[in-house]
């Protein structure tokens, strides 16, 4: 394992203290606690809490986007794995205003059984919460069982849109319902190119041939759809293309922003060769793109490869895409 690293148990602890250190102006822990990262622009009566959570090794998923106009709190786990309930808790009663608080999450049983519980927890203290479970992943399962598929980079759409609705200070059904909205118009699907290494455990997370790549594999290295033999930049977009454009039935004269995301090392000039290919067919197919966002936003350690997210879009959720959203890895302003 070749890892930049000190003591591979505090890899989490020091790279929180790392961020913390780099944008104290944006973000601090709760309480000194780096399992829990709060925004530092504070409570405001009347606005929704925003809440997520998840395991560490995909910034900026989650955390990276605890700041202005996107999310409030973020509870932080080991890598790859589930925060405690308890940090949950904590960072739900921290970004309470009154006005009720919407937990945004991706679909993984851990996330799911211990967030359920801090809310149960929060309620009993008159904190009014909702929950909008993010399944963007397409490869994961079909489209009929769509409620099982897993969360990966779409999320951050629906952060992007629930922050700004929570930020014109829409109630806590309104945020929701929002949320809700964006989750069912998102669609990914991702390829695999290399494993990661986890830290604490020092080996490679699945084998891969050097001349294959996985389609639809997981941000955890759970198992695609299809191994196959290497592709050209345009044979992959056309192939996740073809499988997106399907399953999310866009049409003529749709618009949809694109997301081309770099699951940890694969290089910005690769990922633009995609975005190249995937607007020329959208062109051909009559689909009008709307900011764009082309970088990493849901990664996998130094796993190589990418996935692509369409999000179909209508003036409403344009208009919350568009509005100003500021954190450490995310602003709207170069979209």
């Amino acid at each position: 394992m070749k890892k930049i690293v000190n003591n591979p148990e505090k890899y989490v602890e020091e790279a929180m203290e790392g961020i913390v250190a780099a944008y104290g102006d944006k973000v601090e822990f709760l309480n000194g606690d780096f399992r829990v990262l709060l925004s530092k622009n504070g409570k405001q009566e009347g606005k929704v809490g925003i809440v997520t959570a998840g395991g560490f090794g995909h910034l900026p998923v989650f955390l990276g986007y605890v700041g202005e106009g996107m999310v409030d709190a973020c509870a932080v786990g080991n890598v790859f794995a589930s925060p405690a309930y308890t940090k949950m808790e904590e960072a739900i009663k921290a970004v309470d205003s009154g006005s009720g608080v919407l937990c945004i999450y991706g679909n993984y049983g851990g996330d799911k059984m211990n967030f359920e519980q801090a809310m149960e927890d929060c309620e009993m203290d008159d904190i009014t919460c909702k929950s909008v479970v993010v399944c963007d992943d397409i490869a994961s399962s079909p489209k009929a069982d769509w409620e099982k598929r897993r969360g990966v980079a779409g999320i951050v759409y629906v952060y992007k849109c629930a922050g700004a609705a929570a930020k014109q200070l829409c109630t806590l059904e309104e945020v929701a319902a929002i949320a809700e909205k964006a989750m069912k118009n998102v669609y990914t699907i991702g390829i695999a190119l290399s494993p990661c290494v986890v830290p604490e455990v020092g080996k490679p997370t699945f084998q891969i041939a050097d001349d294959e790549m996985e389609i639809g594999m997981g941000i955890h290295g759970e198992k695609g759809i299809e191994v196959s033999k290497m592709m050209s930049a345009d044979e992959i977009s056309e192939t996740l293309m073809k499988k997106l454009l399907e399953d999310a039935e866009i049409q003529k004269g749709d618009e949809v922003s694109v997301m081309i995301n770099g699951l940890g090392a694969t290089p910005l000039e690769e990922q633009f060769i995609v975005f190249r290919r995937v607007a020329q067919i959208l062109e051909e197919k009559g689909v009008n793109i709307f900011m764009p966002h082309v970088g990493e936003f849901a990664t996998s350690m130094e796993m190589a490869g990418l996935s692509i997210t369409l999000f179909k879009l209508d003036e409403q959720l344009k208009e919350l895409l568009r509005f100003p959203a500021n954190t450490p890895f995310y602003t709207n302003a170069n979209k």
